[in-house]
């Protein structure tokens, strides 16, 4: 793995969509974007996770000090994340009723608890832990969406949950999306774009793209 950005402190990389960011349970899921990029930076330590099947910007921290200030900066919410998802259908016509910010953005508030039954399905339940998301459009297709996303909580497939609950699961989506959406495509249409934080030893503003060719 190398990384798009490297500093004595963190490591920036692009982890592309089926490859796990830290190892699962069992020896076929032992791969995964943390122990490739260990072989090569033994210091390098897991900050924040995306999904098996989301591809993107992933940060790893060099060293226990480093892991703990940029940790820091994801609880304080001083690390902004951007994802493009294509979802189906329109979500701009099923949502008018909701008007859009100045930029553009609806949020979706849904509390996000997982389903111990369909683990690990995670659904909108009253009992959940408090989700917020907004989304935007960006291009309008005949039967999908290209959306932007932004997450102002962390939760386990909150952006895909989110869109489900609208009626607009992201195609690929292989946990939340019908079998007709799901076959449209051979991996999930979620990318996790933009991030930008204050360098968590110098504060000097960072941010790194990773635009996605669809």
């Amino acid at each position: 793995m190398t990384p798009i950005h490297e500093d004595e402190h963190l490591l920036v990389l692009e982890k592309p969509s089926g490859l796990l960011s830290v190892p699962g349970r069992g020896p076929d899921k032992q791969d995964c974007l943390s122990k490739r990029v260990q072989a090569i930076y033994p210091e390098a330590l897991i900050v924040h996770r995306l999904d098996q099947d989301t591809s993107g910007l992933l940060l790893m921290a060099r060293g226990i000090e480093a892991q703990r200030r940029l940790s820091r900066l994801f609880e304080t919410r001083q690390v902004k994340k951007r994802y493009v998802a294509v979802v189906a259908g329109h979500p701009a016509q099923t949502q008018a009723a909701q008007a859009p910010d100045e930029a553009g953005w609806r949020t979706i508030d849904g509390p996000i608890l997982l389903d111990w039954e369909r683990r690990p399905i995670h659904i909108i339940h009253p009992d959940g832990k408090p989700s917020l998301s907004l989304w935007r459009m960006v291009q309008a297709g005949d039967t999908a969406s290209l959306i932007e996303l932004e997450p102002f909580t962390g939760r386990t497939h909150q952006l895909r949950v989110h869109m489900q609950s609208l009626g607009h699961p992201m195609l690929g989506d292989s946990l939340y999306a019908p079998p007709d959406i799901k076959a449209l495509t051979p991996r999930l249409m979620l990318h996790a774009q933009d991030i930008g934080f204050p360098h968590p030893f110098t504060e000097k503003p960072l941010f790194f793209s990773a635009p996605v060719a669809w």
